[in-house]
């Protein structure tokens, strides 16, 4: 199969790269310094109709596609990995839960201030000891709504978000209920939004402990139908699995560019370090997979956009990108010796970036299990 990006799409890249080079990269060691959540990158974003682009203009968004989404959130790691996070979680995980299970007055009060940037959406769903599993979290039917009681764990962007998707299993009398997913706004009675942890990577983009006391929401606040939860969570990490792939391809670029850049300018025993074989072959690996792992990207995006499945290309994508940039970030550290190892060195704050892309959204180990099922069938 062949492809190639539009004129369209190559435009909105290069539009992107320049906007992040303006603006996003000279606050990027800041933000990262100082776990400063970038309020003017998103702001910034938000004037650009960068933060809802593959969803229709009806509810805010750009009604462009996800491919040129990808492309957007790949540039924005390149630059600041804590504002791509910030991004990727909004928009492939809220507003596309809303965006496919939402009813059209859902999609109309919660998913446009999500496009529009009047407010970023968290992903609650991990527990302690349950990263992808609502087991603990209830939601006690009473009345005319609903009563929310738990606690969740690591949710990205909780600290500044205006409004959640909460998973919850439905508490039914004489039944065995079921994980099903609650809109709930920031500002719902019970609901306490714990301190930021204090991050390795991604610093700039919180994350907290969410809890849910006695925290009372509406009935029409139940996303898509009762029991429905691990089916609306399944399909969010799928389309999340893509953004994360496109986070650690950025952050691959950036390693790769940084280390172009330092073995032309580093001279040792007479010369730029990039005349050694040795540094030749390392980038030439580098340039390598990240080609293979933009590809491998780009096409899950695209099999997205097609109406095609795309789980497993998802998968994949996630899987080969996020270790990609792992190892692009050590080569990128090595390449560049002692002062690689330095606070406010870009490859320093690339290098645990990176270890985030494997963790969030599954494990290596766990991704692998989903290629698995879908390879065995």
């Amino acid at each position: 199969m062949q492809f190639e990006l539009t004129e369209e799409q190559e435009l909105v890249k290069a539009n992107m790269r320049e906007f992040c080079e303006k603006y996003v990269e000279p606050v990027a060691n800041e933000i990262d310094y100082e776990a400063r959540f970038p309020a003017e990158n998103i702001r910034r974003l938000a004037e650009q109709d960068m933060l809802g682009i593959p969803y229709p203009e009806e509810y805010g968004g750009a009604g462009s596609d996800y491919l040129t989404y990808v492309m957007t959130v790949e540039e924005l790691a390149r630059a600041c990995a804590a504002t791509g996070f910030l991004v990727e979680t909004n928009t492939s995980l809220v507003c596309f839960s809303l965006y496919k299970y939402g009813s059209e007055d859902q999609k109309k009060k919660y998913l446009a201030p999500l496009c529009k940037g009047d407010a970023l959406g968290a992903f609650a769903l991990g527990e302690r000891g349950l990263a992808g599993d609502a087991a603990t979290t209830t939601a006690v039917s009473d009345g005319d709504g609903y009563v929310l009681n738990g606690v969740k764990t690591f949710v990205m962007n909780a600290p500044v978000a205006g409004i959640f998707v909460v998973f919850a299993d439905v508490a039914k009398s004489g039944g065995a209920g079921g994980p099903s997913a609650f809109i709930v706004s920031a500002d719902t009675p019970g609901l306490e939004v714990g301190k930021p942890l204090d991050k390795m990577g991604a610093r700039g983009a919180p994350s907290s402990e969410v809890v849910l006391k006695d925290c009372r929401i509406p009935k029409e606040n139940l996303l898509g139908q009762e029991g429905q939860g691990a089916v609306i969570a399944g399909a969010s990490l799928d389309s999340g699995r893509i953004g994360i792939a496109a986070l650690a391809l950025g952050i691959a670029q950036a390693a790769l560019e940084e280390s172009v850049r330092h073995s032309k300018e580093r001279v040792q025993f007479g010369q730029a370090i990039c005349n050694f074989q040795a540094i030749q072959w390392m980038i030439a690996n580098m340039g390598t997979e990240i080609e293979v792992c933009r590809y491998l990207t780009y096409y899950a995006a695209w099999c997205y956009d097609q109406g095609l499945p795309y789980s497993e290309e998802a998968a994949i994508a996630k899987l080969m990108a996020s270790e990609t940039a792992v190892h692009q970030s050590d080569r990128a550290v090595q390449i560049h010796g002692g002062i690689g190892t330095v606070k406010g060195q870009k490859v320093e704050r690339l290098y645990r970036d990176a270890k985030i892309t494997q963790i969030h959204g599954g494990t290596p180990e766990f991704t692998k299990m989903i290629i698995a099922d879908c390879v065995l069938g």
